[in-house]
């Protein structure tokens, strides 16, 4: 099946410079509120190319998977209603659907099938409180243990139950390094308080990693946790009472597994009077970013052969 290309990341492709894939879930309105949808899409693009690497946007627009869109067909997957994870698309395909936008899961087969290495989003999915009753573990896993694209996040989202989701990376055999750090960010918050096997210091490391990876027919990918910027932190203790108040509405309401997360995230806009969103736009640029460094670090391997 092929992809889509818009004509920039075909050109990027095929001239093996630095592309970065995106997710078009975290920049519709289905994962930010308009008009942060916008700014959270402009941002992310902006950080990309500022460091010379071109963004790739997937999705799905009239039963194509896409990886870059062309100017102005933005607005088609910033507007879309449909949310699809990797499972979603043989049917997504089959019945032509006009445009759908893609979790972390389908993303990365998107990114995979188009020949894109890395992938910057806000925070995978994971492991859910409760799993070992209700079995909700997020696709998202199993997609990185299949596709070999290094995904960087600001962690997992903060109300999944963090220590089973690092659990389940290890027992798909996920690398999950820490950028800087040796400890897994929790998304608003910069530690988790879980430690991590793996650090890298650079870019260019996490590109020497990648390369590794392939050298010794690793098929899968790697996990790269990036706490969100310091200045944008949200205590761990502050987003704890407010996930604590979403479970609990989700409860009430039988929300469970995808249909409880807007009512977690709304608990925690109001508890945090709203400063989730800026924090939520400035861990997505800044995982853009590094994401970015990494892949112009890995395209420059790939033409001298270090």
């Amino acid at each position: 099946m092929q992809v889509k290309l818009s004509q920039e990341v075909a050109d990027a492709l095929a001239s093996r410079r630095a592309v970065v894939a995106l997710e078009s879930t975290i920049t519709s309105r289905l994962g930010l509120p308009a008009p942060h949808n916008r700014t959270c899409f402009d941002r992310v693009n902006a950080a990309i190319r500022a460091v010379g690497a071109v963004p790739a946007l997937t999705g799905l627009l009239d039963g194509a998977l896409v990886a870059g869109v062309e100017p102005g067909e933005e607005e088609r997957l910033l507007n879309a209603s449909v949310k699809l994870a990797e499972r979603d698309l043989p049917a997504a395909i089959a019945q032509r659907l006009s445009a759908g936008v893609t979790t972390v899961s389908a993303t990365v087969a998107i990114a995979h099938l188009a020949g894109i290495q890395i992938f910057a989003t806000g925070g995978i999915g994971g492991v859910h409180r409760g799993a070992e009753e209700s079995f909700d573990v997020s696709s998202d896993l199993g997609a990185m243990a299949r596709h070999p694209v290094a995904v960087v996040s600001a962690g997992a989202k903060a109300f999944l139950d963090l220590a089973k989701t690092l659990e389940v990376l290890e027992t798909l055999g996920v690398p999950v390094v820490g950028y800087q750090t040796n400890v897994f960010p929790a998304f608003w918050s910069r530690s988790s308080g879980l430690p991590i096997a793996h650090r890298a210091e650079s870019p260019a490391e996490l590109a020497a990693m990648m390369r590794a990876a392939r050298a010794i027919g690793w098929g899968g990918g790697m996990l790269i946790a990036n706490p969100i910027p310091e200045a944008s932190e949200i205590s761990a203790n502050e987003i704890a009472v407010a996930i604590e108040k979403g479970l609990a509405a989700a409860v009430a309401a039988g929300a469970r597994g995808p249909a409880a997360t807007p009512r977690i995230l709304a608990a925690i806009a109001d508890a945090t009077a709203s400063r989730s969103i800026p924090a939520n736009l400035a861990l997505a640029e800044s995982n853009a970013s590094l994401a970015a460094a990494v892949a112009v670090a890995a395209a420059q391997e790939d033409v001298t052969g270090r």
